[in-house]
């Protein structure tokens, strides 16, 4: 008879979710994401304002103030998801960075109490 096949163990699924959770997030890769639907919904937008003729009724006009060269036309649908598209990065980029760091600093701080709570009677035993 040959041997039965090595069949590895099962992961503790528990903690996989947790290494999973607590994973630091790609900020570069967030920030992408975070850009790339930014610049897609405000051509969209701007797209369908054009499309239905509604140019009155939905005041796409104000983006011109925050993204330079926007105009409620295709050249600045355009314009608008290259602005939105940055500004999108920048923004994924720091709520990534921000996360990651207030994660650090959570389970550094969790880790260190339950340092201190282990070794709290250690002078005790000596």
């Amino acid at each position: 008879m040959s041997p039965a096949p090595h069949i590895p163990a099962k992961p503790d699924s528990r903690a996989s979710v947790l290494l999973l959770a607590f994973a630091p997030l790609h900020k570069a890769a967030f920030g992408a994401a975070i850009g790339v639907a930014a610049a897609l919904l405000t051509f969209l937008v701007t797209a369908v304002v054009l499309l239905r003729s509604q140019e009155g009724v939905v005041p796409l006009g104000a983006l011109g103030a925050y993204f330079r060269g926007y105009t409620v036309s295709w050249q600045g649908a355009v314009i608008g998801a290259a602005w939105a598209g940055a500004v999108g990065f920048v923004f994924g980029w720091f709520a990534a960075f921000c996360r990651n760091l207030v994660l650090a600093i959570s389970i550094f701080l969790i880790r260190t109490r339950a340092e201190r709570a282990q070794t709290r009677d250690f002078l005790d035993h000596v």
